[in-house]
């Protein structure tokens, strides 16, 4: 049976045994995938070379495991170029990825959207929107989207998220963070021009990951307080 060779890009790498790496990729059809590989005992080694973030990569896995073998890999284009918060950034979709995705799990909308991502970053557009427009792809394709009607709705100027069930409206015996039902509307309409709205749904999604991770801090996110 002829290997499938798919797009990817590398997620992250660990050592394993002697000469060996544990690679997670994103790729274009089988979703994450999980894959070891040899790597030899040469510093430049052209496999670890290619086990870098933000490259475009051929690739192909061979098993019938969840922890595949690589048996081709290859760059298909130069690396994407970022640089200070926006390699953080990039740093930051990867490990969203890596934490939340499924093994083998097609994903291919995720795939085109992390590389417009990439793109936009390596350009130097505006982090913040990049950002939140991938989180919302994101959770839309893991079964978490964001129901904003209840903003258009609502009778109080406020409103509560609340893990399992999405916004609610403000409740004072509720000790939650509270999100302007105008900021809320804006969200909702992918108006991202104010700041203050921008500064909104940064604090939403951080509230909705922090439960999709159970709380479990980010590390990339580390750079961005250790750059501050």
């Amino acid at each position: 049976m002829q290997e499938l060779e798919q797009n990817a890009f590398l997620l992250h790498a660990r050592p394993y045994k002697e000469h060996q790496i544990i690679a997670e990729f994103i790729t274009e059809q089988q979703g994450k995938v999980s894959a070891i590989t040899y790597t030899g005992n040469s510093v430049k080694s052209s496999k670890k070379a290619l086990l870098q973030p933000f490259i475009p990569l051929k690739v192909a896995f061979k098993g019938q495991r969840s922890l595949k073998t690589i048996t081709l890999l290859e760059a298909t284009a130069k690396s994407w170029h970022l640089t200070g918060n926006y390699l953080f950034s990039g740093f930051y979709l990867n490990e969203l990825q890596n934490k939340l995705l499924d093994e083998l799990l097609p994903m291919p909308n995720i795939f085109q959207q992390y590389q417009q991502s990439l793109t936009q970053l390596a350009e130097q557009q505006p982090i913040e929107p990049i950002l939140r427009n991938f989180e919302r792809h994101l959770l839309d394709e893991l079964g978490y989207s964001i129901d904003f009607s209840l903003a258009f709705a609502c009778s109080t100027p406020n409103c509560h998220y609340v893990p399992e069930q999405g916004l609610v409206v403000e409740q004072l015996n509720l000790r939650l963070p509270r999100y302007s039902v105008e900021h809320l509307q804006a969200i909702a309409q992918n108006e991202l021009a104010d700041e203050h709205v921008l500064q909104t749904y940064k604090r939403l999604m951080r509230e909705v990951f922090h439960h999709l991770l159970d709380g479990k801090p980010l590390n990339s996110r580390k750079l961005f307080i250790k750059r501050d």
